[in-house]
């Protein structure tokens, strides 16, 4: 799936100039500052997991209004999955923070319908989650599922994840956290002075960020930022071995393909932290519409 090259140019072209450096930005000097923001933080580790922890601290300590709604488990790889139960439990267990036992979609959903009813949070943002979100990831990850439930809901949102393709060391993601969490912040502060009283991000366009492991101790600064897409080729590849009782032994291996030129995969390689626009729906845009009605011009029931 490629869906964030397919976004309008003028979405692409509002969101490259908050991506051009980390530096974070400043307020005119003619005007107040950008207000707090209201933040929805979930992710797919689970509410309790290191990751969404160091992004409520450091949300919050950078101004922000930060109320946690996450999953109860962890739910990684459940994509943009919802439960069709008929109830839920969710649970409360300490101010600013609601466990949803369910995945990131249904912590979201939960989160927009009754922690911020009547009054939908400025940003939902997911993660930082355990390990990257990148090329045929991101299309199953839940982190990047709960980004998609907001935009799906008209709230901007922003997916983020720490870590390269290779075997994570808890140490140095969880270290790796801390840098990813200060480029978050700053690119909130981005985008927040651009927007002055408007909508962060263009209407249905999210990011899904993803930001590199750097160091012995995962604590060193990214070689950079780039605009990227998601690369097509899908990372992970399965092998079913049949067991002979009607069960199969699955394992799965990485199988990289060369990384698409400007796509996230060449990105994280390369130290630097990629962002991918993107948006909740599957559609391809006009270029692809066209060459599938001439595929199916003159076909009738």
């Amino acid at each position: 799936m490629r869906r964030k090259r397919v976004l309008p140019l003028a979405a692409l072209v509002l969101c490259a100039p908050a991506l051009a450096g980390t530096a974070p930005a400043t307020a005119s000097p003619q005007g107040p500052p950008p207000r707090p923001l209201r933040i929805l933080l979930t992710n797919d580790d689970g509410y309790s997991a290191p990751g969404i922890r160091k992004a409520y601290e450091r949300l919050t300590a950078a101004g922000h209004d930060v109320t946690i709604v996450a999953p109860l488990t962890n739910q990684s790889g459940t994509g943009t999955k919802m439960m069709n139960a008929p109830s839920v439990t969710v649970k409360h267990p300490e101010p600013k923070v609601w466990a949803v036992d369910g995945t990131p979609g249904d912590s979201v959903a939960f989160g927009l319908a009754e922690v911020f009813a009547g009054r939908a949070p400025d940003l939902v943002v997911s993660g930082t989650n355990f390990g990257p979100n990148v090329a045929g990831l991101a299309t199953h990850s839940g982190t990047v599922g709960g980004a998609v439930t907001a935009l799906e809901s008209g709230v901007p949102a922003i997916a983020l994840s720490t870590g390269g393709l290779t075997v994570p060391d808890p140490v140095t993601t969880v270290n790796a956290m801390v840098p990813t969490m200060d480029f978050a912040v700053k690119l909130i502060d981005r985008l927040r002075a651009r927007a002055r009283s408007g909508p962060l991000l263009p209407e249905g366009v999210g990011l899904n960020v993803n930001h590199p492991v750097v160091g012995a101790d995962g604590k060193g600064t990214s070689a950079g930022v780039a605009t990227t897409f998601q690369d097509p080729q899908t990372v992970l590849e399965p092998d079913f071995t049949d067991a002979g009782d009607g069960t199969w032994k699955v394992t799965v291996k990485v199988a990289l393909r060369p990384a698409a030129k400007g796509g996230d995969l060449e990105a994280l390689a390369a130290g630097r932290i990629a962002v991918s626009p993107m948006n909740a729906d599957w559609n391809t845009g006009p270029a692809d519409r066209a060459v599938a009605s001439v595929l199916l011009a003159g076909l009738r029931p």
